[in-house]
């Protein structure tokens, strides 16, 4: 229920936004184009349904803009996530030298090609936004996080070869998607910042797609 709150939130402050970047001018001009009369821009936001659009100056349209700031949980989301996906590079890179099924290589490379650039997204947007002191400071135990194997199931993947490596690459796998949707959950629906929004909506996208796609194989 809460997410589904944040996303309706935010789904209403994207049209807002939208609506205040629609810019028209107030007055028509000899050459047949809207102007205000003292020739300043105008920002003309919709209303919601059966209400008027409203008529703003571009200085008012501006302290209407939605402030979407990072806050403790964009910068929670961002960096817990940045670690969550480096392990499912690592479990996926096992799979070409260790998998028997062709389903699995290809699973794999596909989980590989996707994080590597969400990764890197994700270490362009801390950059821009480095965390507050009391945000990033001290250390962080990513062994909590949801869905992360732990070090003794590494070591039994990394053992594991042929059928008995695709099925605990699957259960594994399936599990850490599971818990980096749980993350995204959470970033919906206690972040402000439209970027992370952004990538934690990708990520369901793509990894309950992937969750789909690996329960059938299993």
């Amino acid at each position: 229920m809460d997410m589904a709150k944040g996303l309706l939130g935010r789904f209403s402050g994207a049209l807002v936004t939208a609506g205040l970047l629609l810019t028209l001018t107030a007055c028509l001009g000899d050459d047949g184009a809207q102007r205000p009369a003292d020739g300043s821009a105008v920002v003309v936001a919709p209303g919601r349904p059966g209400e008027e659009a409203r008529r703003l100056t571009p200085e008012q349209a501006a302290k209407e803009k939605p402030d979407d700031s990072p806050n403790a949980a964009d910068h929670a989301y961002v960096r817990n996530m940045i670690e969550h996906h480096r392990q499912a590079l690592t479990m996926s890179a096992l799979a070409p030298d260790r998998a028997a099924a062709d389903g699995v290589k290809r699973l794999a490379g596909r989980i590989s090609a996707a994080q590597q650039p969400e990764i890197g997204a994700m270490e362009g947007w801390a950059a821009r936004h480095p965390a507050p002191p009391a945000a990033g400071s001290g250390g962080h135990d990513h062994g909590t996080m949801p869905g992360m194997a732990t070090e003794q199931q590494l070591k039994e993947l990394t053992a594991a070869k042929g059928a008995d490596f695709d099925r605990l690459f699957l259960k594994l796998m399936t599990a850490h998607h599971e818990g980096a949707l749980k993350m995204a959950g959470e970033a919906l629906a206690g972040g402000n910042n439209a970027a992370v929004e952004e990538m934690a909506n990708e990520v369901v996208a793509t990894q309950s797609a992937e969750i789909h796609r690996m329960r059938a194989m299993g």
